[in-house]
């Protein structure tokens, strides 16, 4: 790696959200002053709830940025599973209401046939994506590029154009959709947001020797070409 990773031991959530909102949103109003337009890639779950709800009251023109995800659950937009749900819930409120949500499900009749339909929305959004934000799961995977899916191999070849690609985990609940490792990393800022000791030891274990299909993380963790930032920090209140 030719590139530092920022871990942050010592803060507790609520300055690691804090801290992640503030370097999205200077990264977001950097791009807007350059290109006029942001493109932002977030992932979901509870992890960044927090750090959206800071981003949310972030002051800078949001109707001049694009949000769209990592990966998201083949399920309807009124399901709890639902990342596009919990965007829409967690940072599409306050300033950050302004903002475009480009969603990943659709009609189609399953993630498969439905990951062309995804990209072509995502692939009009202003690229490389000035941020991508990414979570890391406890068996290393990261977006939904799931180790042991027969679709891994597929996510992870950079000969593969940057795309989404339908996924099945196999210990995961829900089929779901994904960027590719190319699409990923068509971006300028990286970060992962990672809490509690036990992500610390999958992280400690992702940044050691091993194959990167046992730990997809490893994908983003050892390439040069795009910075990381990983913000870490302990178990404890976000309030």
């Amino acid at each position: 790696m030719n590139f530092e990773l920022r871990v942050l031991r010592d803060a507790d959530p609520a300055a690691q959200a804090a801290s992640l909102a503030a370097a999205v949103a200077a990264q977001l109003r950097s791009a807007i002053a350059a290109r006029g337009v942001a493109s932002l890639v977030v992932s979901g779950g509870r992890t960044p709830a927090a750090m959206f709800a800071r981003l949310a009251r972030e002051a800078l023109d949001w109707s001049r940025v694009q949000i769209t995800l990592a990966d998201e659950r083949w399920v309807g937009f009124d399901h709890p599973a639902s990342n596009e749900r919990l965007v829409h819930a967690d940072l599409l409120r306050d300033n950050a209401a302004a903002a475009r949500l480009i969603g990943m499900k659709n009609d189609a009749g399953s993630p498969h046939s439905g990951a062309q339909q995804a990209w072509q929305m995502i692939k009009a959004m202003p690229r490389p994506f000035d941020m991508v934000l990414l979570g890391m799961g406890d068996d290393g995977h990261t977006a939904s590029l799931f180790p042991g899916s027969a679709e891994l191999a597929a996510g992870l070849d950079l000969r593969v154009a940057p795309g989404c690609l339908g996924v099945r985990p196999v210990a995961a609940p829900f089929a779901r959709l994904s960027l590719n490792l190319a699409a990923l990393l068509e971006s300028r800022q990286i970060c992962i947001q990672i809490v509690g000791a036990q992500k610390w030891q999958v992280y400690e274990q992702a940044c050691a020797a091993g194959d990167i299909e046992a730990m997809p993380v490893r994908a983003i963790l050892r390439q040069a070409s795009v910075p990381v930032d990983v913000y870490w920090c302990p178990e404890g209140s976000a309030a």
